[in-house]
């Protein structure tokens, strides 16, 4: 049986355009969905409770709350099957919790939380930073969430660390039909020169067939387990979160790796990761490394 595609549901703008991309996605890769609520999301969030509102009315209003999402979706799309549950927990706990059940999490990019300042959820955030499996943060244009651009962005590292990423990347442009572009960004370090014996000549070019070298390595297999799908590469000069944030504008997904650290609880999500989530123009997968 395959997992379902799990979105966190809060009643927010941001979390109903993560459930109608959710339904999109689940048809796509002929998945059921299921909708979560964690009525404890507004502790979570740091939305002052309701005073005087009787648990009873609580539960009403959080049944009518998931109830109302769930037949968004499925009018969205009758055949995907959708299925609903209110849990009494808080939201990043239940929705990692779910996400050992999960082909992946999907969340909107911001809640319904009073800090107005934040550019994404702190839900959102906890569950990217920590889910076993993939998560989307739904976010970006009307032409990103509808997938017009035709274009899947990958982000590529290394192939020891972004394997599953890489593999996600292809099995998302293959279900879509679209063109995968891959990028490797690059740098030349200050302190190079080409009195270096492996810099004879130009260090940048040195530099630049690292890059190209490092995608030979990560797209040789996927390449070949997915003939059908088109794949662009490019390795680019300058620093990889920039590189990513400027191609965001064109892509319907964006798509990177996540390794997870050693002896300790979570992801290891740098600069890089943290820079797409806030700002990118499109949504981001972050698809962890299972070591």
């Amino acid at each position: 049986m395959e997992l379902p595609l799990v979105v966190g549901v809060d009643g927010s703008d941001s979390s109903l355009a993560a459930v109608e991309w959710a339904v999109d996605e689940a048809a796509r890769h002929r998945l059921p969905l299921r909708l979560v609520y964690a009525s404890l999301w507004e502790r979570y969030e740091g939305v002052a409770p309701s005073g005087g509102v009787e648990p009873a009315s609580e539960e009403v209003l959080a049944d009518d709350l998931v109830g109302s999402a769930a037949d968004r979706a499925r009018r969205r799309n009758p055949e995907v099957k959708v299925s609903a549950e209110v849990v009494p927990q808080e939201a990043a706990s239940a929705l990692l919790r779910e996400g050992h059940n999960a082909s992946a999490l999907v969340t909107g990019s911001r809640g319904r939380g009073q800090l107005t300042g934040l550019l994404l959820g702190s839900v959102s955030l906890a569950v990217a930073a920590r889910a076993h499996c993939p998560v989307i943060v739904v976010r970006g244009d009307k032409a990103g969430l509808a997938g017009t651009h035709e274009r899947i962005l990958l982000g590529a590292g290394d192939s020891a660390t972004d394997g599953e990423a890489v593999r996600f990347a292809f099995r998302e442009a293959e279900a879509r039909g679209c063109t995968l572009d891959v990028v490797r960004a690059w740098r030349c370090p200050a302190h190079d020169t080409a009195d270096h014996p492996l810099l004879a000549g130009e260090p940048a070019h040195y530099h630049e067939e690292q890059a190209s070298a490092a995608l030979d390595a990560v797209l040789h297999d996927p390449m070949a387990d997915h003939p059908g799908v088109r794949v662009r590469r490019h390795t680019v000069e300058g620093p990889a979160r920039k590189v990513l944030l400027d191609r965001s504008a064109a892509a319907d997904l964006l798509v990177i790796g996540a390794q997870r650290r050693h002896g300790t609880f979570g992801l290891q999500l740098g600069r890089v990761a943290h820079t797409l989530l806030h700002h990118a123009e499109c949504p981001v997968a972050i698809v962890p490394q299972q070591v």
